[in-house]
């Protein structure tokens, strides 16, 4: 959700009072570098608060090391995930238990694997490997998530800028590209409470993303749903299933999707899965199959018998929503405070995800963070949420206030705010 468009604007101001309104913000920011404060809001880290809640984690299971299909957890085997732990995913992915594999702790591992396999081997439907074409192209909606646009340059696979708007990427321009473009074979997306936005796509872009006609007949949608569960407020955004969208229309192989439970248990002792079509999931079992000789089952069974099953991780999500909620509140009840109706900056009111996304004057953003890391706040790096680490427009800043306690996001947003005044204030006087 977007903000209010602001009602005045300091570019209304004339030169003498811009300039002395400067001098007002130069010296409330050189208060603030004296304090000496060192505050980190660089990733959506979750809060130790936070990791307390899944404490229980710890205990072995109790009883039995046995999973329901008679599995021993503390052996080999269980290549695509114990029986229990793929039908909580099933559920979260809305997706039939054998079209769900369950791995290690992180999703981005297993997405960075699908790109690896369909690099070297090619995916069902396509004539060849990847690797073995001219050029490679995805299509990067952004503002996105800065370690999908990482994956692709590993790799020298060419990223195009989307346009990311309320409704999610912009489908006119999507369209357009897949359909005479036989090098663009993916495109990333988050498309619950998307990295950093917030917003979620609508029903309608995800029918477009389904049935769009593509001239790779291998292009796949890589749907990184890793905000599934992590809403701000009871009432959840709602997604269409996009496994049901594409096979609805002929594309039952475009989507792999994938989650994790990194921010819902343990950030690194969490449990990632994927799901897709049969034929993408029996081809990335076979590659699976020289790998590993199976995923860590012991913490599949710690997690089940916490989470019990998925409404129990949803109420387990609830108790994250408590904590994280006011953290969210308060950015942007200051951002509204003191920036509200200055025409210099817009910012997003999520209802779930990890991060608040905020929009300076064009040109703005490296010096706002610049300014930010003088005074001991430490934002992540301007360009980080584009492809290559390049903003075109030098304005998007990625705010991440999970993990500092309240009383310190508080002053960190009041350092950004006055950073954001200053630059803008200095811009508009040059």
């Amino acid at each position: 959700m977007l903000s209010n468009r602001p009602m005045s604007e300091l570019s209304s101001l004339s030169r003498t009072a811009l300039a002395d309104l400067g001098q007002k913000l130069e010296a409330r920011y050189s208060a603030f570098k004296a304090r000496g404060l060192s505050l980190d809001m660089t990733r959506g880290k979750p809060s130790a608060e936070q990791l307390d809640l899944a404490t229980d984690l710890w205990k072995s299971p109790q009883g039995s090391f046995l999973a329901k299909d008679g599995t021993d957890g503390r052996n080999y085997g269980g290549l695509d995930g114990l029986p229990e732990m793929k039908e909580i995913f099933a559920a979260l992915f809305d997706a039939p238990a054998a079209q769900v594999i369950v791995g290690g702790n992180s999703s981005l591992q297993i997405m960075h694997d699908t790109v690896v396999r369909a690099v070297t081997h090619g995916v069902p439907g396509g004539s060849e490997p990847w690797g073995k074409l001219s050029k490679v192209r995805f299509l990067c909606p952004a503002p996105g998530y800065d370690r999908h646009f990482a994956i692709c340059e590993h790799f020298g696979i060419e990223m195009l800028n989307i346009e990311l708007g309320p409704e999610g990427p912009n489908m006119d321009q999507v369209e357009s590209l897949v359909a005479s473009d036989a090098s663009i074979k993916g495109m990333w997306c988050v498309p619950k409470y998307v990295n950093p936005t917030g917003i979620t796509y609508s029903d309608r872009v995800v029918d477009r993303l389904a049935a769009m006609k593509t001239a790779a007949p291998d292009f796949r949608l890589l749907w990184d749903n890793a905000y599934a569960v992590h809403d701000l407020y009871p009432e959840t955004d709602p997604l269409k299933n996009i496994l049901t969208a594409c096979k609805a229309a002929g594309n039952e192989n475009r989507p792999i999707t994938f989650a994790s439970t990194s921010k819902v248990s343990f950030a690194g002792s969490g449990i990632s899965a994927m799901a897709s079509s049969p034929a993408n999931v029996a081809d990335a079992k076979k590659h699976l199959g020289f790998q590993t000789i199976g995923p860590d089952k012991l913490n599949q069974l710690r997690h089940v018998a916490f989470f019990k099953d998925y409404p129990g991780m949803l109420r387990h999500m609830a108790r994250h929503a408590e904590i994280l909620r006011p953290k969210f509140e308060a950015v942007t009840d200051i951002f509204q405070n003191e920036l509200g109706g200055k025409g210099i900056a817009t910012w997003t009111k999520p209802r779930g995800g990890y991060f608040i996304s905020l929009d300076t004057l064009d040109g703005c953003a490296k010096e706002v963070v610049s300014l930010g890391n003088q005074a001991g706040v430490k934002l992540t790096v301007a360009g980080a949420t584009f492809p290559y680490g390049k903003d075109p427009r030098d304005r998007n800043i990625r705010v991440a206030p999970s993990l500092p306690p309240l009383d310190q996001i508080k002053a960190a947003m009041e350092i950004v705010c006055v950073c954001v005044e200053l630059a803008s204030v200095r811009k508009l006087l040059a």
